[in-house]
């Protein structure tokens, strides 16, 4: 079983998924829709290119001097499936810190190369204060007190599906907190801790990220 916690450790270019959230320290994260891109509501979505590319969430948060990001795709997925690594695709993660969410000051960039069997990579670049993270996955990567972990983790979102069937068909609200269709599914994921000052923020920081793929369309 290769489940693992989700927990947050001390060509063309053709966008195909974006998400975005908004923050101030303190406050609460908010994620973007699961499963809903277009790639992944056709019929054999799971068994095209396209999986990789289909952002789950983006969560972002301020805490203990730190801007911490978490983006996840390739899922929902079976506890016993590797995670999902595609070297044609860019994950861009843009954050705005003068208060208008139009301007990017800073945008991190991450893909997944491949040296061999099972020898899969990461590298993310433009990471305020440290400006590249790279090497093997599941594996802390630090410099500078920034650090970028990628790998496949339990899935955060958290949605009663049979629930929200029922309540379409019947018209009565089915909906309950004890029941989980996500629970003991996977995502592939990144995770980015940034410190708070390398970004020089003016205003509110506003986090969202987009997937474009090399060389094709989705």
């Amino acid at each position: 079983m290769m489940k693992k916690q989700a927990l947050l450790l001390a060509g063309g270019l053709c966008v195909a998924a974006a998400a975005a959230v908004a923050l101030l320290p303190g406050q609460s994260l908010r994620t973007a829709d699961h499963l809903d891109p277009p790639g992944r509501t056709s019929p054999d979505a799971d068994s095209t290119p396209d999986r990789a590319a289909d952002i789950a969430d983006i969560l972002a948060w301020a805490e203990g001097g730190n801007l911490n990001v978490i983006v996840t795709f390739a899922g929902p997925a079976d506890p016993d499936a590797p995670a999902t690594y595609d070297r044609d695709v860019l994950y861009k993660v843009n954050i705005s810190t003068d208060g208008n969410p139009l301007n990017t000051e800073n945008v991190v960039r991450v893909r997944f190369g491949q040296d061999g069997p099972n020898e899969f990579g990461v590298q993310a670049t433009g990471v305020p204060g440290a400006n590249t993270l790279s090497g093997p996955v599941n594996t802390d990567l630090t410099r500078n007190g920034a650090t970028l972990r990628a790998g496949l983790f339990d899935d955060p979102f958290f949605f009663d599906l049979q629930g929200f069937m029922e309540t379409l068909q019947t018209g009565d609200l089915s909906i309950r907190n004890d029941r989980d269709f996500f629970a003991g599914q996977n995502d592939t994921a990144f995770v980015l801790q940034i410190p708070l000052d390398t970004l020089n923020a003016t205003g509110k920081i506003t986090v969202w990220s987009e997937t474009l793929r090399f060389g094709g369309n989705i």
